[in-house]
């Protein structure tokens, strides 16, 4: 395993986490004597591969149903000194009511602190008022510090770009969760805005919100070779001395090997990276265009200031994957949680829209005539039956 400084907290971080949203029993919480046997037995299993090959952050949340309460019956086992411990509370409008919740997952977790505490979801300006404000959930991380319950204090986020780099600028946190990965670059400011502030940087689900790497398509498979997907992508982030460390949302013990086994690679990746960079850039121009990829993104404000609030901005970004590489499941995945997804994932499909006024609002944009036949074009690809997020499905 391979070790970073996670920022002004100290901490040697492993390069890869443990996240705690997919092995666990139910999605909401139960009855100790509810959560079958073998599934305990299996949640265990994973978690002594985690520690085994030296990745001793384990990464939960209260929204994991049951993750926090199956946790509770192997972390105390373990060498408290020795795994940094990280589970996340959304804000709440009460200050009191956000406590009560923090209580609840120390008592399910059976430890007497937590080493980071990340505030859950600020996707959007109010739930970054709610936590900062006089009064707000801050102030009781601030008391939680004083009471050593809590060392650190970070946020996760799911939200626009500015909303993220006005988070961060606050100068509050002293790490957070943000998505950042080949397939989405667009956080990377925020990172530089991190770093100036020596936050920790934690990614958010390389292998899903990645790309669906766990399942890429053949062709994918081919522009990465000798690399997997999985291999490139881990590669592609931590050549970055900025990212820290990378969520595994690990559903069994075996879940952590490739990665493992991409840590070989690091020494000697830089080249490889940009062979295969060049190859998938090289196949995007080739199917889309040079003009369209190297400027697509100019001139797309945010869904809020879209008739309709249609998320255009991750609709191309969706679109241009699955044209180019193949990856259809994964944008069909993304592009159906649409209108579904509250502010963990804004915006709305690309229908009924008239033309007039989506280009009035597209008038920055260098391609505002060519875009509304394009999002056409992506609905009929891409559209299927609404999807929920995991959490509630």
């Amino acid at each position: 395993m391979i070790y970073r400084r996670f920022g002004r907290t100290e901490l040697q971080m492993p390069v890869f986490s443990c996240g705690g949203m997919r092995y666990q029993h139910a999605w909401t919480d139960v009855a100790p004597e509810e959560i079958p046997a073998a599934n305990q037995k299996h949640l265990e299993a994973t978690i002594h591969r985690s520690i085994e090959v030296g990745i001793n952050h384990i990464e939960t949340a209260r929204g994991y149903g049951t993750s926090e309460m199956q946790l509770g019956s192997v972390l105390p086992q373990l060498p408290r000194e020795n795994i940094i411990v990280q589970t996340k509370v959304s804000p709440r409008e009460s200050a009191a009511e956000f406590l009560e919740t923090f209580e609840t997952s120390m008592k399910y977790l059976r430890l007497d602190h937590v080493d980071l505490l990340s505030i859950h979801g600020i996707n959007t300006p109010h739930l970054l008022d709610l936590t900062l404000r006089p009064g707000g959930c801050m102030e009781v991380c601030r008391q939680l510090q004083r009471d050593r319950r809590v060392r650190f204090v970070g946020f996760s986020t799911h939200g626009p770009a500015q909303t993220i780099v006005n988070a961060v600028e606050t100068g509050e946190f002293d790490y957070f969760n943000v998505h950042w990965y080949w397939v989405n670059r667009r956080n990377w400011r925020s990172i530089e805005a991190a770093t100036r502030r020596d936050m920790g940087v934690f990614i958010i689900s390389p292998n899903d919100k990645g790309g669906k790497l766990y399942a890429p398509p053949p062709k994918l498979v081919d522009l990465c070779s000798p690399l997997s997907p999985m291999a490139f992508n881990d590669l592609f982030c931590l050549q970055r001395p900025e990212v820290h460390t990378l969520s595994l949302g690990a559903s069994k013990p075996s879940d952590f090997d490739e990665h493992i086994h991409a840590l070989d690679k690091m020494a000697h990746a830089a080249r490889a990276i940009a062979e295969i960079n060049e190859r998938l850039t090289a196949e995007m121009h080739r199917v889309l265009g040079r003009d369209w990829c190297e400027n697509w993104e100019t001139g797309i404000p945010e869904c809020d200031e879209i008739p309709g609030e249609i998320n255009v901005w991750e609709i191309l970004r969706l679109y241009n994957l699955a044209k180019a590489l193949d990856l259809v499941d994964f944008a069909k995945m993304r592009y159906n949680l649409l209108g579904n997804a509250d502010h963990w994932f804004p915006g709305n499909q690309a229908v009924d829209f008239d033309d007039a006024a989506l280009r009035e609002a597209l008038h920055q944009s260098p391609f505002r005539d060519e875009i509304p036949g394009i999002l056409r074009e992506a609905h009929a690809l891409l559209h299927e039956a609404p999807q929920k997020r995991l959490s509630e499905s």
